[in-house]
């Protein structure tokens, strides 16, 4: 418990320091949750102050390609290499990137408690914040085979008759051809499985009951 504490005082410490007088938390438009969301909701808070919310994202996203570098990744992301190597190695890049103060308070704060490699999560989880303040549902769909350009479209406007107004869709297509056929479909926080694997399991469930 005391752990806990202390890591949301470090982390609400990270999101009042670039702001005086300190003020309370600026909450974001839906609650992420997890070590990632509460990361992600104080460097929110702290790009919101500072009125800098796109290019906070934008440097995010800069961060996320730097880390698919092995040789980044291979120091960041690996529990053995100590605290400090990983926050040297981070500090070199963030010099040479020229990235915002906010941004780069908030890694030096990942490294200091030696979170470093819940970057990519907390980046995932800011985005899904953002995606909400822009007013986007974000929305999933799962087929076992690609989808062609007609069907597509028939999808999306099917999807877009679930949203509110001043929504928008972000519509993110996989396949997975273990689903054998139909779709599964992920919306806002509503989930259908219109799978055949689905459909196949629940009649063999249904023939077993019955015996």
């Amino acid at each position: 418990m005391a752990a806990s504490r202390g890591l949301y005082q470090r982390v609400r410490h990270f999101s009042t320091s670039l702001v005086r007088p300190a003020s309370k938390l600026v909450q974001p438009p839906i609650q992420v949750y997890g070590l990632e969301g509460r990361y992600a909701t104080a460097l929110y808070s702290a790009a919101s102050k500072q009125k800098k919310l796109d290019l906070i994202e934008k440097e995010l996203n800069r961060i996320l390609a730097l880390l698919r570098d092995p040789k980044l990744s291979g120091v960041v992301m690996n529990p053995h290499i100590k605290i400090a190597v990983k926050q040297k190695a981070v500090n070199d890049v963030l010099v040479k990137e020229k990235l915002s103060p906010v941004t780069v308070n908030f890694v030096n704060v990942l490294a200091e408690n030696g979170r470093l490699g819940y970057t990519p999560s907390v980046i995932s989880a800011f985005g899904k914040i953002m995606s909400a303040y822009r007013g986007e549902v974000l929305c999933s769909v799962t087929t076992a085979q690609p989808l062609d350009e007609a069907s597509l479209t028939e999808l999306k406007t099917a999807l877009n008759g679930f949203l509110a107004k001043g929504e928008i869709l972000k519509l993110e297509v996989k396949t997975d051809p273990s689903i054998l056929g139909g779709m599964i479909v992920s919306i806002g926080d509503k989930y259908v499985d219109m799978s055949t694997k689905s459909k196949v399991q629940k009649l063999t469930r249904i023939m077993k009951e019955a015996v």
